[in-house]
């Protein structure tokens, strides 16, 4: 499809961003699955290549682009699996939150190193026992002089493992509920932070995720992001990019992995004929393709909202739930088209479909998408 919402100058950087994944991550992504986690020498390249923080302003670093450069990132990476990169979330979450909600003394820090890969950071929202429900959140931070006393665990979180700088949502109110969060940074030399081990997960195996602990960790007032108490307004009105980047993954892979399984039923050939002259592979690919356009018109709209600043959060959850639902739905279908081979991880497709299943989960599950957007309508 020709797509409008797409610059020729965004194109020539997908370009650029293509041949670094074809050069340093495709040929070594498996190794990366096997160690469970990708080496930071490859975030520093990165940094220098300019793919780290696209968006974020020249004055700190960043390429000074719009969300459109990060949007082909996260195509780019999808489009060859690339699911150990952190890229997304240090480039489009992390750095966001920091641009958006820090101090002017915390972005001249902390930005630059984000940009020229000298650090990773991590986002830490979810823990044991809260899943989805931000407001259930049990870590707390007491003020005492100028400092804040952080006592909390975190679970599931990308780029922990690595982090230098993690973002943490804590209650600094606990009697005001939702109304009583804050964000605080945390480096990770801070006493009383620790991380547990690299969390071993059916999928995303070269995707460093894993616990975090806070153990009365001293953090000074100057490390908190935007106001106190006011955390969870800005975890709502972030968390409408985040649900987009998980879209835009969605289509990409589905482009993607419809265009091999096409290649692959040409050429492999059942009961004497190749597997495309089958009328059931014809409509598989055919919903498959129709599937694929019809995402993709409404993702690019959603995208095109977003370059505006237009985008909503209930039209973010609505493309999050429905990239993701069919994702999962058309990669089965197509890792059912490979047959035997789609269930070796030596095959693309197979390893695309065990990935894709926790875009149903991460970000907000499909169940409280459902209950946003029901919430909208009611």
């Amino acid at each position: 499809m020709k797509r409008s919402v797409m610059t020729p100058e965004h194109e020539s950087f997908r370009d650029q961003f293509r041949r670094f994944l074809a050069d340093r991550v495709v040929p070594f992504h498996g190794e990366w699955e096997k160690r469970g986690s990708v080496p930071r020498e490859v975030w520093q390249e990165a940094g220098k290549l300019g793919f780290l923080c696209p968006t974020m302003p020249e004055a700190y670093g960043g390429g000074g682009g719009d969300f459109g450069y990060s949007a082909v990132m996260v195509e780019e990476i999808a489009r060859v699996n690339a699911t150990g990169l952190g890229f997304t979330m240090h480039n489009d979450v992390a750095a966001h939150y920091l641009l958006a909600y820090g101090s002017e003394a915390i972005k001249q820090e902390w930005l630059p190193k984000m940009a020229s890969g000298e650090i990773i950071v991590a986002l830490a929202l979810t823990e044991p026992g809260t899943g989805s429900d931000l407001k259930a959140i049990q870590s707390t931070a007491h003020r005492k002089g100028d400092d804040y006393i952080l006592t909390g665990q975190k679970t599931f979180i990308t780029n922990g493992y690595s982090c230098d700088l993690v973002i943490v949502a804590a209650k600094t109110a606990p009697e005001l509920g939702r109304k009583g969060v804050s964000l605080l940074l945390v480096s990770r030399d801070a006493t009383g932070f620790s991380k547990g081990r690299k969390l071993e997960k059916i999928g995303l195996l070269a995707q460093d995720t894993s616990e975090l602990f806070f153990d009365a960790v001293r953090v000074p007032i100057s490390n908190r992001l935007g106001a106190e108490n006011e955390g969870y307004s800005y975890l709502l009105h972030q968390l409408a990019q985040e649900r987009l980047t998980i879209g835009l993954r969605a289509i990409a892979s589905i482009e993607a992995l419809l265009e091999s399984t096409v290649a692959y039923t040409r050429e492999r050939k059942a009961f004497g004929k190749p597997l495309m002259e089958f009328q059931n592979t014809r409509f598989k690919l055919s919903d498959a393709r129709a599937q694929a356009e019809m995402l993709r018109c409404f993702t690019d709209s959603c995208l095109a909202e977003h370059l505006r600043g237009e985008l909503t959060p209930v039209r973010a959850a609505m493309v999050k739930l429905l990239g993701s639902e069919m994702q999962n739905r058309i990669l089965d279908d197509l890792l059912q088209l490979h047959g035997g081979y789609g269930f070796m991880s030596e095959y693309m497709v197979g390893r695309a479909w065990r990935d894709a299943r926790v875009m149903r989960i991460y970000g907000g599950s499909s169940e409280i998408m459902r209950e946003l957007i029901a919430r909208d309508i009611f």
